[in-house]
């Protein structure tokens, strides 16, 4: 009766799965046309990222191979999404998938058995991120087609495919910047400017540099990319979709060039050439030329996406040959060249095997190569199931292992340090991106130094021990050569990147074992917080100037409506002394506002019981206009973003708009790095060469000479400047302040930039963090250590010489004689030793303060935040 019984099971459930394909063959599927009301990747048509997502969600009502899923919001509001395409089972199954993914990639201790299971019923997740870098539309544009092609796909290569991946999509990296492109270039379409640069960024705040994010991850859009590999996923396969330009290759796919990360495991490389090799196969078997490889792009610079291959992910990029948006170009032959690393010529090579010939380029080409490219990485995941998976967690024991046997062993971080708030964000950080974290019990010794209860200890016996190691040590950029003894290979982006270093914060290295040392922790589980508790009854707050989170606290007094006091002398407060200065906010009549502030805090002030002996002097909030080009200013989006974070208020003017309008109401300017040529002209002139803009010509206008007049007015007239960088140059040369109409003052500043004879010399820093030793007399280096380490790009270099009239400079900050380096590359910086890092500058009734270096460079180096912050609110010529 029992067989009968699980024969007739077998042949109804062979009817049923026969049945249900049948059904679903004939299920029609709404197709992007219909629902666009063209195709995608017609030439001038492009459709918005909700039209993308309405699509998704259409076709997720009538497929059971689809399934979305919300990770967040863009910085403007906007949901973000994971769209989920996959076998029907595998989707019903996502919950169990999900658990074996974890498994894989954190469990070290997997038994054997359980091990083979999870491998053996497990599929391949592999996530791509489209179109982070908005004005690259082409990966968003193709996700409805991609997204039709594998909801209804008969074809039983593809279908045999989705039985063993999950193609994970992220329709959007940039939500906010998909409209704000579409919407440009739909404004301007039909006219003589269809195609033009969007003005402002594609993003609220960082524009292009949301791609340089992902280990600082101040932005929102990328805390929910990045929280899918460190804390839900965990798929074993990535790819980030972008353009590049329009007259090389048409198409790069991994390998990367030279050079790489050397704290990466071999394999992800390895398994980065499989996949690559895969794709320029395919694509070239589906006749699509220019396909490149070793191409410009190296992997050594942890800041993008592909940051998740530090946690053991097999993570790449693409890159695809742009067009107008969607307007389509004609390359001529001649046209075609290349740049940067890996080819010398566009000629055919073992890097383009097949080069392109020239002629059309359309959106819809990207589109094509973007669909063969996509299933060429689900057919590779799939061919390699069991091996993917195996890797992962092969990965994960042995870098755990590496911890256990290779130093370093440990990072440190003491729990006294000069700015405790980036001590409590960035062990918060690092719980973000998925690193455990231990706090020690009781004091322990290593190396005839001691270590208290209270610090902070991060193992490197952790799956993600790459990630740990390169964003907690100096970096020493890996110096490679195209030839022996040839020219140096150098890098794509930046070199240093150290998390504790760029904050302030102590953290030792420790390269020997110690058993009493783990024996002695305990895991921080969740958010990391130190006591902050309120006294039910207290007179004042105090807040120190060594935290950055103070300087926070008194702008949102502000805001509030609190009155903010300040010192600079020693303070006791119940036998603590405070030696650095601080803010002082008196309790009465304000206990509840103040309430509220402190506990937005992740740092509790100090709590003063009985009245202050002092009140301190009165804090001024000066009125600060931000100068902000059209032209995709990223540095000025960063200081937005800054200022937004710590509630400073501000206004953006726009250098064209200088010249109309007066700057009497307004405190203080702050010019962030920008090429000089843009504040003065609105476009970019290098070298006197004529430079044509792409932007349309209301958004190509300049402050002129008589706006910069205005500014030195302004100044003179007892104003104060704030720049740093490119910026800086405006102020070196010949000066005009036009009194009247009879009376005009030249003039020049006591500063110039030496950055070019340095360079003749060889001094080459391509974006390191170096030190400067500070001058601690002024009002402007209020809460900061005597030495700090500063981001330098190598230019400017300042030179000042013996002022005249009413005109005075003092260095405040200074490139030490030597050991400059601290972390990344320099050559030749003895070029740089003892010169003026950071100046001030006295002109009339103002002051200029010009920094060589960024001080908030993409929101990563904390350690010189307070140098921004009381340059703002503090003055020498007041104080």
């Amino acid at each position: 009766m029992k067989a009968h019984t699980l024969i007739f099971k077998s042949v109804l459930t062979a009817v049923l799965v026969i049945f249900s394909i049948s059904v679903f063959s004939q299920t029609k599927f709404m197709k992007p046309s219909e629902h666009f009301g063209f195709k995608p990747g017609t030439d001038r048509m492009l459709f918005d990222y909700e039209s993308l997502i309405d699509y998704l969600k259409t076709l997720e009502k009538a497929s059971p191979r689809l399934k979305l899923e919300r990770i967040g919001e863009s910085p403007m509001g906007r949901p973000m999404y994971i769209a989920f395409f996959s076998h029907p089972d595998n989707i019903r199954n996502l919950d169990e998938l999900k658990k074996i993914n974890r498994e894989l990639a954190l469990n070290h201790e997997l038994s054997e058995t359980k091990r083979s299971e999870y491998i053996r019923e497990g599929k391949v997740f592999f996530v791509a991120t489209l179109s982070m870098h908005a004005s690259e539309v082409g990966p968003s544009q193709a996700a409805p087609l991609i997204a039709h092609k594998l909801v209804s796909s008969q074809n039983p290569d593809t279908t045999g495919w989705m039985n063993d991946v999950v193609y994970m999509m992220v329709p959007s990296h940039n939500p906010d910047g998909m409209d704000m492109v579409v919407n440009h270039y739909k404004g301007y379409k039909g006219t003589r400017y269809e195609g033009s640069s969007m003005p402002g960024m594609y993003h609220k705040y960082v524009g292009h540099d949301n791609n340089r994010d992902f280990i600082t991850l101040s932005q929102e859009d990328n805390r929910a990319i990045s929280k899918i590999f460190s804390q839900t996923w965990f798929p074993q396969v990535m790819v980030e979709k972008h353009q590049m330009g329009s007259t090389g290759p048409r198409y790069f796919v991994p390998p990367n060039h030279d050079p790489i990360a050397e704290n990466v495991d071999a394999g992800i490389w390895n398994w980065m050439g499989i996949f690559g090799m895969n794709m320029i196969k395919d694509m070239t078997r589906n006749d699509l030329a220019g396909v490149s490889q070793h191409y410009a792009f190296d992997n050594y610079w942890p800041g993008s996406t592909e940051t998740c291959i530090w946690k053991n992910i097999i993570g790449f990029l693409t890159e695809c040959a742009s067009v107008q948006y969607a307007t389509p170009i004609y390359v001529e032959e001649n046209e075609l060249s290349v740049w940067g690393k890996g080819l010398s010529e566009y000629k055919k090579s073992i890097n383009m095997p097949l080069p392109w010939e020239g002629g059309w380029w359309r959106l819809g080409d990207i589109m094509n190569y973007e669909v063969v490219s996509t299933m060429s990485i689900i057919k590779t995941c799939a061919n390699h199931k069991t091996d993917i998976l195996k890797f992962r967690n092969d990965l994960c024991r042995e870098e755990v292992n590496r911890g256990k046997t290779q130093k370093p062993y440990y990072y440190i971080m003491p729990r006294e340090q000069h700015d405790e708030s980036e001590f409590v964000d960035l062990v918060n950080l690092l719980e973000t991106h998925g690193v455990e974290r231990y706090v020690l019990q009781e004091p322990v010794e290593i190396e005839n130094k001691l270590y208290s209860a209270g610090d902070v200890v991060i193992p490197l016996s952790q799956p993600f021990r790459p990630f740990i190691k390169e964003v907690m040590e100096h970096q020493k950029y890996p110096v490679r050569h195209y030839t022996p003894g040839g020219e140096m290979i150098k890098p794509y982006d930046i070199t240093s990147w150290s998390l504790p270093l760029h904050r302030g914060v102590k953290c030792d290295e420790i390269n020997v074992k110690s058993g009493v040392l783990e024996n002695a922790l305990k895991k921080i589980e969740g958010a990391y917080s130190v006591e902050n508790s309120i006294p039910g009854n207290y007179q004042a707050v105090i807040f120190p100037f060594s935290n950055n989170e103070s300087y926070q606290a008194a702008f949102m007094a502000h805001e509030m409506d609190l009155p903010v006091n300040y010192i600079t002398n020693e303070l006791n407060i119940d036998g603590k002394s405070l030696d650095g200065g601080a803010f002082i906010l008196s309790a009465k009549g304000n206990r509840n506002k103040m309430n509220r502030l402190i506990q937005q805090l992740d740092v509790p002030p100090v709590f003063a019981q009985e009245e202050l002996e002092t009140e301190g002097m009165k804090l001024g909030f000066p009125k600060i206009a931000l100068i902000e080009t059209y032209q995709h200013d990223m540095d000025a989006g960063w200081t937005r973003y800054i200022f937004d974070s710590y509630h400073i208020p501000f206004e953006v003017i726009h250098p064209g708009e200088i010249k109309d309008d007066g700057l009497q109401e307004y405190d203080v300017l702050v010019f962030p790095d920008t090429h000089k040529s843009v504040l003065l002209n609105g476009k970019y002139e290098r070298e006197g060469h004529y430079q044509m803009s792409h932007y349309p010509p209301e958004y190509t206008k300049g402050m002129e000479d008589e706006g910069l007049q205005k500014v030195m007015k302004f100044v003179n007239d007892g104003g104060k400047i704030v720049s740093w960088g490119r910026s800086t140059e405006l102020f070196m040369g010949k000066q005009t302040i036009k009194h009247s109409e009879e009376e005009k003052e030249e003039f020049s500043l006591p500063v110039e930039n030496v950055a070019s004879s340095a360079k003749e010399n060889g001094f080459y820093c391509p974006g390191s963090f170096v030190r400067v030793n500070l001058d601690g007399e002024n009002v402007f280096t209020r809460g900061m250590p005597e030495k700090t380490g500063v981001f330098y790009r190598g230019d400017p270099v300042f030179d000042t010489r013996t002022p005249v009239f009413d005109m005075d400079r003092r260095v405040f900050g200074h490139y030490p004689e030597e050991d400059i380096l601290l972390s990344g590359f320099a050559r030749q910086e003895k070029e740089i030793a003892e010169q003026p890092a950071w100046v001030w500058l006295k002109k009339g009734k103002g002051e200029l303060i010009l920094f060589s270096f960024k001080p908030q460079f993409r929101a990563s180096t904390q350690a010189d935040y307070k140098l921004i912050f009381n340059s703002l609110l503090f003055s020498r010529l007041r104080e």
